[in-house]
């Protein structure tokens, strides 16, 4: 049998090498796009049970709130009032217990950048029964205060560090002093070496400053 094929009108083409060609692209783009939409899937299944993992501890949070409120409601009535006070002050009693001076100033030793120095400190038991400490520490520059407020954030010891107040002094080589406020998270402390007899609200410790960098404490 004879053929006759014009190439001029038909010319000749490489089926095989286009197929191959564009079979691999389309393959690799339907690869892609199968596994964006396993991604997809995922991230949507993650969510939802995200969402659900939230809205389930929401609902925890209220009904703990609601547990508190109706708590709260039943010891203010007049007849619960010398049961809650009571409670309040062993608590408080408690937390006293799990102060302790050496702690505290080991711990704000560890803290305690360069050319600072600590000149009083004061605990108290706040609202909500943690140890709130006001201290006064004087510097020769505002950067060393902050580095110490963040020093004592950056600790396990100490939290909502803040700077209250500033002032300008000359005295030696301090410059500046300042007011810090922060929240102290004690140590598990032994028996021995708790201070159930000491009462922090009412001390206010004021170390000597012959060493700056390592205040001594004259307990009242």
């Amino acid at each position: 049998m004879r053929l006759n094929i014009n190439l001029a009108s038909q010319p000749y083409e490489d089926a095989r090498q286009f197929w191959m060609r564009w079979g691999t692209a389309v393959g690799a783009l339907a690869i892609v796009t199968l596994a964006l939409l396993v991604i997809d899937t995922t991230g949507w299944l993650n969510a939802r049970r995200d969402r659900a993992a939230i809205a389930q501890k929401r609902t925890l949070i209220a009904q703990r709130d609601d547990i508190r409120l109706h708590a709260e409601e039943f010891l203010n009535r007049p007849e619960n009032r010398t049961t809650r006070d009571e409670s309040q002050f062993l608590n408080g009693l408690i937390e006293r217990k799990a102060f302790s001076w050496t702690r505290v100033l080991e711990n704000l030793e560890k803290v305690m950048p360069p050319h600072v120095h600590l000149v009083a400190i004061s605990p108290q038991l706040d609202a909500d029964n943690q140890l709130a400490l006001k201290m006064i520490v004087a510097g020769d520059s505002r950067d060393r205060a902050i580095e110490l407020a963040r020093r004592m954030e950056d600790s396990r010891r100490f939290s909502q560090t803040n700077i209250i107040s500033e002032v300008q002094i000359e005295k030696g080589s301090d410059t500046e002093q300042f007011e810090i406020a922060a929240i102290y998270i004690p140590e598990a402390v032994s028996s021995a070496e708790a201070t159930p007899t000491t009462t922090p609200a009412a001390n206010t410790v004021k170390p000597k400053n012959s060493k700056p960098q390592t205040p001594k404490v004259n307990q009242h």
